[in-house]
C-alpha cells in the first residue's frame, strides 16, 4: 500500500484490535494509527511493551515513557486516523499534569546528586576493598561485605534511572554509566534490567505479563497462580506442581530468607538472557562487562584467608542487597492483581491500583532511593526520583478527583501486609478441598493470626 493510501485510512477501534500480533502490529497515539511492525525489533524499549499493548490506543503510555522528541519518529509509521478516538476525563487530567510537570522543569536531572552518589559509591567500594586487603580481622571483613552490599544497592538505584531516562543526556556516556554500575560493579546485565523493568511498568500487577509477580515455584501472591498460568514474559507455563505447592505453603516463613539471597536469581537471569536468542544491544559488550565483575569479585574473595570468611562475606553482602529486594516487593505484592492482558486505555487507573506507596521521612529517601513514592513513579516513570516527593500532593489530588486509590502505608505496615498476603496464599495452597476465594488481597489484609 502506498504511503498516501495508508494516510487516508479511517480505522475503528474494533479494526485496530485485529492488528495485535508480532507480524501485524498497529497502535494508536493521539487519534492517529501507526503500523509499527517494522519497528518491533528496533524499539529501544524492547519488543515486550509493543507486543503487550498491540492493537490498542497507547497515548498515555507513550507520553509517560518517551521524551517529546520521540514523536518525530511516528510519521513514518502512519496508517490513518482512529475514528472513535476519545479522551476520558482522567486521561485529560493526567496529560495536563504531565505537561505542567514538564513546564515546571521537574523532568530535568540534578547532576550534582549523581556526582555525590558516585563519590559515595567510590568511597564505599574503596573502603570495602581496603578492608579485605589491608586487614586480617573477621569483623573488618564483615563490615567490608556490608559496605559492598551498600554499593550494590546504590548502583541498583542508578541503574534503575538509566533504564528510564538519560542520566547525563549523552547516549554514549549514559550507556557507559549503565554498564559500569550494572554489569561491572554489580554483575547484573543492564539489558536484562531494562527488559524486565519495562515489562513490569507496562503490565503492572498482571499475573501473566508482569515478571515481578512471577516467582513460581517459590512465591505466589495470588491463588489465581494455582491454575498454572502462562507467563508471556518468560514464554512458558508457570507450573503449580507438587514442588511449587510445598514451597508456596511456607512462603510467609521463607520470604525474608529467600530475599537475603535473591541476588543469585539476578545473576542467573543475567546469564540466561545473555546466552539466549533474544535481541540484546551490544551483546558482546554486555558479556565482557559482566565477566569483568566476576573477575574482580572472585579475586577479592580469594584475598580472604579461608572459605568460612568467603562464604560469610558473600552472605552478608547479599543480605544487605536483600533489603532492596524486599523494597521492590513492598510496592506491589499486596496490591490488587489481575490475569488479563494489560490495557493502555486506562493507563493511570491501572498504574495507581497496582501500586503502593511507603510513608517515610525525608531523611530516609536515600534508603528507599526515593522510589517509596511508587505511585508517582509509575504514573511518571521518566521523572527523576529525587523529584517524586515534590509531586506527591499533585498526584494525590489527581487520584482524589477521579476516585482512584492513593494507598500509602508505613514501611513496617507494608511488610506486615506482604506477610499476610503470602500467608493467605500459603494456607490456600495447603488445602485444595476449599474453594479459591475471589479476592485474595481483601482476605490477606483482613486475615488474623
Amino acid at each position: 500500500m502506498a504511503s498516501s493510501e495508508k494516510r487516508a485510512l479511517a480505522v475503528s477501534l474494533e479494526e485496530l484490535q485485529k492488528h495485535a500480533s508480532a507480524d501485524d502490529l498497529w497502535i494508536s497515539i493521539n487519534g492517529k494509527v501507526y503500523d509499527v511492525t517494522p519497528w518491533l525489533t528496533s524499539h529501544p524499549g524492547g519488543d515486550i511493551p509493543l507486543l503487550s499493548l498491540a492493537g490498542q490506543d497507547v497515548t498515555d503510555t507513550f507520553l509517560a515513557f518517551h521524551p517529546l522528541s520521540a514523536a518525530a519518529l511516528l510519521p513514518r509509521f502512519l496508517v490513518g486516523t482512529l475514528t472513535d478516538y476519545q479522551v476520558s476525563p482522567l486521561a485529560s487530567d493526567y496529560r495536563k499534569t504531565l505537561t505542567d510537570l514538564r513546564k515546571a522543569g521537574l523532568f530535568r536531572k540534578n547532576h550534582s546528586i549523581y556526582f555525590l552518589l558516585f563519590v559515595v559509591i567510590t568511597a564505599m567500594l574503596g573502603a570495602s576493598v581496603a578492608g579485605v586487603l589491608l586487614s586480617s580481622s573477621l569483623s573488618v571483613h564483615l563490615v567490608s561485605a556490608l559496605l559492598l552490599g551498600c554499593v550494590w544497592t546504590q548502583c541498583g538505584w542508578i541503574g534503575h534511572d538509566t533504564g528510564h531516562s538519560p542520566v547525563l543526556g549523552k547516549p554514549s556516556i549514559d550507556r557507559c554509566i549503565a554498564l559500569l554500575v550494572g554489569n561491572i560493579i554489580s554483575g547484573i546485565s543492564i539489558s536484562w534490567w531494562k527488559r524486565n523493568h519495562n515489562a513490569h511498568h507496562i503490565s503492572c500487577n498482571s499475573l501473566e505479563y508482569d515478571p515481578d509477580l512471577q516467582y513460581i515455584p517459590i512465591f505466589a501472591v495470588s491463588s489465581k497462580l494455582f491454575s498454572s498460568l502462562h507467563s508471556y514474559f518468560y514464554e512458558r507455563k508457570m507450573a503449580f506442581d507438587p514442588v511449587a505447592r510445598l514451597l508456596v505453603s511456607y512462603q510467609h516463613w521463607t520470604f525474608y530468607p529467600v530475599m537475603a539471597v535473591a541476588r543469585i536469581n539476578l545473576f542467573a537471569q543475567t546469564l540466561i538472557l545473555l546466552l539466549s536468542n533474544k535481541r540484546i544491544q551490544n551483546r558482546s559488550l554486555e558479556i565482557a562487562s559482566v565477566l569483568c565483575f566476576w573477575a574482580w569479585f572472585i579475586a577479592l574473595l580469594s584475598c580472604l584467608p579461608n572459605n568460612f570468611e568467603r562464604v560469610a562475606f558473600v552472605l552478608v553482602s547479599f543480605a544487605v542487597t536483600g533489603i532492596q529486594h524486599v523494597q521492590f516487593c513492598l510496592n506491589h505484592f499486596s496490591s490488587p492483581v489481575y490475569n488479563e492482558r494489560p490495557t493502555s486505555m486506562a493507563f493511570a487507573q491501572a498504574q495507581v491500583r497496582g501500586t503502593l506507596n511507603l510513608l517515610t521521612p525525608v531523611w530516609m529517601d536515600w534508603f528507599h532511593g526515593g522510589l517509596q513514592f511508587q505511585v508517582e513513579h509509575h504514573l511518571f516513570p521518566r521523572l527523576p526520583r529525587h523529584n517524586l516527593r515534590k509531586i506527591s500532593g499533585s498526584v494525590k489530588s489527581l487520584c482524589d478527583k477521579h476516585g482512584l486509590p492513593y494507598t500509602a502505608v508505613s514501611f513496617w505496615e507494608a511488610n506486615a501486609m506482604i506477610i499476610r498476603t503470602l500467608r493467605t496464599a500459603a494456607l490456600q495452597a495447603r488445602d485444595w478441598s476449599k474453594p479459591i476465594p475471589k479476592n485474595l488481597v481483601w482476605e490477606a489484609v483482613n486475615a488474623q493470626g
